[in-house]
Formats: C-alpha cells, sequence, structure tokens
C-alpha cells in the first residue's frame, strides 16, 4: 500500500513556519536597531537649513555636516566589517547602536557648526557599524533567495522612518526646537538593545587570532578626506589649480596609493583586493558608487530645495519629498518579493539602472516655480531605481562571496556606496556653493533694487544677506525671496547634473554582471557544508570528482530539490576560470 505524503507535508510545513518564526524573532533586534539608525539620520534631514541658520554656519558648513557623517561611515564600514569575521556579531552591532545615539545625543547640544560636524562624525563611526553589521547578519539567518520575502519587515521600518522621521523633525522644528530632534531615538535604541538581547542568537563562530589593520584605516582615512576637503575648498578659498590643490590631491594620491600596498602584504588587510577578482564583487562596487551619490546626494540636497528654492517650512519639506521615499519603498518591497519568486534578478537591476539615470537627469531640470506634479513623479522615478539596485547589489556579492568573507564583502559594497555618497555630497555642495555665489553675482543689480524697495527694513536684510551664513529663504520679504529662490533652484539643479554620468556607468556595470543564480542557502548552511565538503561550496577538483564516479550523489541541507550549484563556482564558470579553492 503506498503511503500517504499527508504527514510527510506536515510536518514539512510545520518546521517550516518554525522557521519562519525563529527568523521573525531574531529579526525583530535587528529591524529596531536599523530603525533607530534611520529615525536619527531622517528626523535633522528637513530641519538643517534651519539648524545651519541658528548656528551661522554658511553653505560650506551645510555641506560637511552631511559629509561628516558620511565620511566616517563610509571608512568605519569595512573596519566593522572586519571585525564582523573575527569578534562576536550580535556584541558589535550593539556597541554600534549605543555609540552612534550617544553622538547623536551629544550633537544636540553643540553650540556652533564645528561642534555639531564633530559629533556628526562620531555618530557616523555607529552608523558605518550598523550598516555593515546588519547586511553580515541578515545573510546569517536569511538564504539569498529567501530575502525577498522579508524585504516587507524592512519596507515597512523603512517606511516609517525615512517618511515619519522628517515629518517628525520638521514638526519638532517647528514647534519646540530643533535640538530635540537629536534625542528622540533614545528610547528606541534602549529598546533596540533589549529586544536584540533576548531574541538574536547567532551560531557560534570558532575563535581566530586578530589581527586589525590599523595602518590601512589611517592611510584610507588620509586619502579621502584629503579629496574632500580640498573639493570643499577649490575655487572658493584657493583656486582649482593652486598649491593647496597640488599638495592635498597630490597627498591623497600618495596616501591611495601607501593603501594599496599595506593591503596587499598585510596578512589581515581591511580591504581585502583579492575580492576584486571576483567580477561580481568589482563591477557591484562600481554600480554602488553611484547609487551612493543618487541616495544621498539628491535627498539632501532636495531637502534644501525644497526649503530654499520653493518656501516651504521643514515640516512641509517632508511632506514634499515623500514621492521619492514611496518610489525607493514600493520598489524594493516589489521587486523583493518577485526577486523570492523567480529567483530573476537582474532584469530589476537594469530597470533600477534606468531608471536612476532617467530620475537625476529629470532632477537636474527643475526650477523654482516647476510644477509639483513634475518634481514628484521626478523623484518617484529617482527613488524607484534606488530600492530596485541598492540591496540587491548587495545580495548578489554575499551570493558569491567565501562564506569566510561574507563580512569584509557586505561591508566592501556598502562602503563603496557611502564613499560615492559622501564624494557626490560633498562635490554637489561645492558645486551649488559655486553656482549660487555666480548667480547671485549676476542678479546683484536685481537683488539691489528689491532691497532698496524695502526702506529702513532694507539695511537689516542686506547685512543678513553679506554675512555669508545660508539665509532663511521663506522669511525674505517677497521681493527678495522671489530672487533667492530662483538662485538656489538653479544652483541645486546644476549640481543634480553630477549624478547623471555616474548613473550611466552604474548601468553600464550592471548590464554586465554575471546573472549567477540565487542559492538558497545561509552563511552558516555554506559554512557547515563546506566542513562536509558538500557539492554547494566544494572545490572545482571535488565536483570533479563526484561527478565522474556516476554513482555519488551529492545533496545539501535544504528543502528545495532544484537548489542550484555554489554560485561562486558558477561565476567562475561563467569567467571562463575554476572556481577559488576554499
Amino acid at each position: 500500500m503506498a503511503t500517504s505524503p499527508t504527514p510527510t507535508g506536515s510536518a514539512a510545513a510545520a518546521d517550516e513556519r518554525r522557521q519562519h518564526r525563529r527568523v521573525l524573532q531574531a529579526l525583530s533586534g535587528l529591524l529596531l536597531g536599523m530603525f533607530v539608525s534611520m529615525l536619527a539620520s531622517t528626523v535633522v534631514s528637513t530641519s538643517l537649513p534651519v539648524i545651519v541658520h541658528d548656528l551661522g554656519g554658511d553653505q560650506a558648513a551645510f555641506t560637511w555636516v552631511v559629509t561628516a557623517t558620511l565620511l566616517t561611515t563610509a571608512i568605519s564600514t569595512p573596519v566593522w566589517g572586519k571585525l564582523a569575521d573575527l569578534f562576536n556579531r550580535k556584541l558589535l552591532i550593539q556597541l554600534a547602536i549605543v555609540l552612534f545615539v550617544l553622538a547623536t545625543a551629544a550633537a544636540g547640544f553643540s553650540q556652533d557648526p564645528g561642534m555639531l560636524i564633530a559629533f556628526r562624525a562620531v555618530q557616523g563611526v555607529g552608523a558605518g557599524g550598523l550598516a555593515a553589521l546588519s547586511q553580515v547578519i541578515m545573510a546569517d539567518i536569511i538564504s539569498p533567495r529567501e530575502r525577498g520575502r522579508y524585504m516587507g519587515l524592512f519596507g515597512a521600518v523603512m517606511a516609517v522612518a525615512t517618511v515619519g522621521g522628517p515629518l517628525l523633525g520638521g514638526l519638532i522644528t517647528d514647534t519646540l526646537d530643533w535640538r530635540w530632534n537629536f534625542f528622540i531615538a533614545l528610547p528606541f535604541a534602549v529598546a533596540a538593545l533589549v529586544i536584540q538581547q533576548r531574541t538574536l542568537h547567532l551560531p557560534a563562530r570558532p575563535k581566530t587570532k586578530v589581527r586589525i589593520d590599523y595602518l590601512g584605516i589611517v592611510l584610507l582615512s588620509t586619502a579621502v578626506s584629503l579629496l574632500l576637503i580640498w573639493v570643499t575648498g577649490a575655487g572658493e578659498d584657493y583656486d582649482w589649480w593652486s598649491t593647496e590643490t597640488i599638495l592635498m590631491v597630490g597627498g591623497a594620491l600618495a596616501a591611495a596609493a601607501l593603501f594599496v600596498i599595506v593591503e596587499l602584504r598585510s596578512k589581515e588587510p581591511l580591504v581585502p583586493l583579492t575580492l576584486f577578482r571576483n567580477r561580481t564583487f568589482t563591477l557591484a562596487v562600481v554600480a554602488s558608487i553611484a547609487i551612493g551619490i543618487a541616495m544621498f546626494g539628491t535627498s539632501v540636497f532636495l531637502s534644501q530645495y525644497m526649503q530654499m528654492a520653493r518656501g516651504a517650512t521643514p515640516t512641509e519639506a517632508g511632506l514634499m519629498t515623500i514621492p521619492m521615499i514611496a518610489g525607493l519603498l514600493l520598489a524594493s518591497i516589489v521587486i523583493g518579493g518577485l526577486v523570492t519568486r523567480h529567483g530573476h534578478w537582474k532584469p530589476y537591476l537594469i530597470v533600477g539602472g534606468v531608471l536612476l539615470i532617467a530620475g537625476s537627469s529629470l532632477l537636474s531640470t527643475i526650477h523654482y516655480d516647476t510644477h509639483f506634479a513634475l518634481v514628484s513623479l521626478y523623484m518617484f522615478l529617482l527613488g524607484a531605481g534606488v530600492g530596485m539596485t541598492m540591496q540587491n547589489l548587495v545580495l548578489i556579492v554575499q551570493n558569491t562571496a567565501k562564506p569566510s568573507e561574507i563580512g569584509v564583502a557586505s561591508s566592501g559594497v556598502t562602503f563603496f556606496r557611502s564613499l560615492g555618497g559622501t564624494i557626490g555630497v560633498s562635490v554637489m555642495g561645492a558645486a551649488l556653493a559655486s553656482s549660487a555665489t555666480d548667480l547671485v553675482a549676476d542678479r546683484h543689480a536685481d537683488i539691489g533694487a528689491a532691497i532698496a524697495g524695502l526702506g529702513e527694513k532694507g539695511a537689516a536684510i542686506a547685512q543678513q544677506l553679506q554675512s555669508g551664513a545660508i539665509p532663511q529663504v521663506s522669511a525674505l520679504p517677497e521681493s527678495v525671496r522671489v530672487i533667492f529662490e530662483d538662485i538656489y533652484a538653479q544652483a541645486i539643479a546644476h549640481s543634480f547634473l553630477i549624478g547623471v554620468p555616474l548613473s550611466v556607468l552604474s548601468l553600464v556595470a550592471i548590464v554586465f554582471l554575471p546573472n549567477v543564480p540565487l542559492t538558497r542557502m545561509t552563511t552558516s548552511e555554506r559554512v557547515n557544508a563546506s566542513e562536509a565538503d558538500l557539492a554547494t561550496v566544494s572545490t572545482a577538483e571535488g565536483m570533479g570528482a563526484l561527478t565522474a564516479t556516476g554513482t555519488v550523489t551529492a545533496t545539501a541541507p535544504t528543502t528545495d530539490a532544484s537548489r542550484p550549484a555554489d554560485p561562486q563556482e558558477q561565476e567562475g564558470a561563467a569567467d571562463g576560470a575554476p572556481a577559488a579553492r576554499r
């Protein structure tokens, strides 16, 4: 008599439900930690023009308040990723949360732009840990193929933080005081730490001898910092071609060259250059740079556009940037589900690259009186492009990386995305400041006539405008306000042009990515399979031996009988080279 398959099917379904429940429990603290990071970052985004104005900062200070965080995030991300391969990942992400929130709270007591920039820099170190470790831990508990199933949860967290953060920040700034924006994340941070301690249980990792590449950290920091300082001051504090340029650019190039030499010789490099032998990693890095510029640069200056070119309050600016966030969330959730259901990822990445180009190009055409429906459409296209590409690039890198290098591979992509955003914000801010200065000079006669028409009030307005600080455009008299709205709209639109050629480069890199199927195994399962010499992570020689027997069947701990072979092997075959020996 044939045995009924019902009990087996019921047991499998029950096992799947238990596994799903365990994943949700583990994700709860991780999601709350991500929420803390995003909330603390987004809650001040719409308030920055007011904050910098109150602290007496200029456009360069505005740029550096953002750039300082992005710079330290970029530099610290590979450090955290390396630590994730050496230490307890749960403890590391808890330390990152504590550091991030304490620095954020300290920024609320800033008395001048320099103090704010310093605390924002420390905040970036914690943000780098959260960015790198969240990706690494997700790979520990969720396989690449199943990742899309949980994108709805990540989308919900992103929705609340990215939409609610700016709205809450604007409301606090308009009704209370902007300093309270920096304290709002504290109770959520405490809750995240408690929940992570109770629910986040990661597989034990073998103890290894720890080597930290301190020299690499110093050289990388020096190279990136010199480059950004040069971009910020060039054309204003000194000429583009000057002694300062030669010293700073030359110093950055020398530090970068030394960094490469040190990484090649180090036993535990900060960024293992051998990763670039993996074509997927290399092309994902190229694509991530442009995505960083689109994600960080445009979001920062769109908020400034809403307040300085359209006269919006911080609260209104938060509402007006919702179309971009909506595009990002809808694309990431929908595409994540499709990737899990069908296993195909490359077509969505290509469409995302096209949308990045379209959004960046169209945003470079906006004026102060452009119909807001068009601006909303442009923002939605850009957000959808970011949503389709950002997480999927990390996903495919994790899919082909060695299990022992998941930390540095994941953080490597995140690092270059943050680095692209850092350089992008710095370059866009410098371009904005230069364009605004030139446009003010061109409209000098119009501004003078408008101020003269104000009578006695004109002297105070003229003194405010000549101070060098960012003006509060919405508070200016109508005749002067219209002129400055036009000036800042043109300057911000010009800065958006910088992202267009890089978006094209990103699409080219995506097109040439190897189309490797996604594995259904988590990082922990791949490690166990490697130790058992199973087919998913065996060497090319081992696979050949298994095939040659004709009677030996290699199996893996997975519920899918049609699971593809090791992604790294498949990529090696696609490149015409054997897979690297584990």
